[in-house]
């Protein structure tokens, strides 16, 4: 029996409900199901993960092997798929997505027609999303936010990364630039920057997968304000990853606290300050308006009122509070929001 071409890596960590539907949308793929592999590499989880993923490994149609490690975090648990996959080239995806029927078929056919050594691939919603998630989706992927930061290559402000929700690589590159680096957030944006850096030819494969994401306005502000932390991070190992675009939500943050500070102590400035309140709810309202229309949906409308400001006021906050630590006080590096992350 030949070798398989792909392995696809999923790291998890008390993941269970998200690794069903995810195996499910594996098993119905319509690529040849003998021709890749599933690794899911379980970083200490005390669900029942184990359990059900060896169960179901018995009877699926695709090659599927369960690795289990103590907690270290996701970039430890990728590392451990590379190190175990069969196959000469990796896929990451991660465990709250799923994948469309042709995902990895349209893949497939890129890579190989365009002859790439990595790519990277966006992510979307499914349909059945609840009001909230599709509110979350159209934040992190809209222009008006901090998404004009991660869209299509070629068509936004800042250089295109692939990020390990969609992304691959030949372990030819991976033998070349070695393993993630242990870094909580942020740790897929510089392994892509050293997958770009060593000369591959990185693809952008226009192949979406749909990504759950957070499920919580609580679990979001957690999220975006340490990828906003991250990005010091990021800029402490080289300063390419730091542009002058990942800085503006910053000002959003900033613009917030002068507001309701001179709201507050400067009565006399209210009257100005009602200017800079007008335009910032003219700009909400054209990303609730754009937002509402896409998904069709008035409870979208209504959440992007305050999904999307605290995409942008949490991100900045986080990296505000990492560069005042790491390039000020010259500490070391955070992951920002570690208790109850997931909680």
């Amino acid at each position: 029996m030949a070798k398989p071409e792909y392995s696809i890596i999923v790291p998890t960590f008390n993941r269970l409900d998200e690794i069903e539907p995810l195996l499910k949308s594996v098993s119905q793929l319509t690529f040849d199901q003998a021709n890749f592999e599933v690794l899911i590499v379980d970083d200490g989880s005390t669900d029942n993960t184990e359990d059900f993923v060896k169960n179901y490994s018995k009877t699926s149609d695709f090659t599927l092997k369960y690795f289990k490690q103590k907690n270290q975090g996701p970039a430890a648990a990728r590392n451990l798929g590379m190190e175990n996959a069969e196959t000469d080239f990796f896929i990451f995806v991660d465990s709250d997505v799923t994948l469309p029927e042709d995902w990895l078929t349209l893949v497939d056919k890129d890579l190989k027609e365009n002859k790439g050594d990595a790519f990277g691939g966006p992510d979307t919603f499914r349909e059945d999303f609840p009001p909230l998630l599709k509110a979350i989706n159209y934040s992190m992927t809209s222009f008006f936010t901090t998404g004009g930061m991660r869209g299509k290559k070629g068509k936004k402000l800042a250089k295109y990364y692939p990020r390990s929700f969609n992304m691959g690589l030949s372990r030819k590159i991976y033998e070349k630039i070695g393993p993630f680096y242990p870094l909580r957030h942020g740790q897929d944006i510089e392994f892509s920057h050293r997958i770009i850096e060593s000369g591959a030819k990185v693809l952008y494969i226009d192949s979406p997968v749909f990504h759950k994401r957070r499920t919580s306005i609580k679990k979001f502000y957690k999220q975006v304000f340490n990828w906003g932390v991250a990005r010091i991070n990021l800029y402490k190992i080289d300063k390419k990853m730091l542009e002058i675009v990942h800085v503006l939500p910053s000002l959003g943050f900033v613009a917030v606290v002068l507001f309701l500070s001179g709201y507050l102590l400067f009565p006399s400035l209210r009257g100005v300050l009602n200017y800079g309140a007008g335009f910032g709810v003219f700009y909400l309202t054209l990303i609730a308006v754009c937002g509402g229309l896409k998904y069709k949906s008035l409870k979208v409308f209504g959440l992007l009122f305050i999904v999307a400001p605290i995409q942008i006021v949490g991100y900045g906050a986080g990296l505000i509070f990492n560069a005042v630590r790491r390039l000020v006080l010259k500490r070391g590096e955070t992951a920002g929001i570690t208790r109850n992350y997931y909680g």
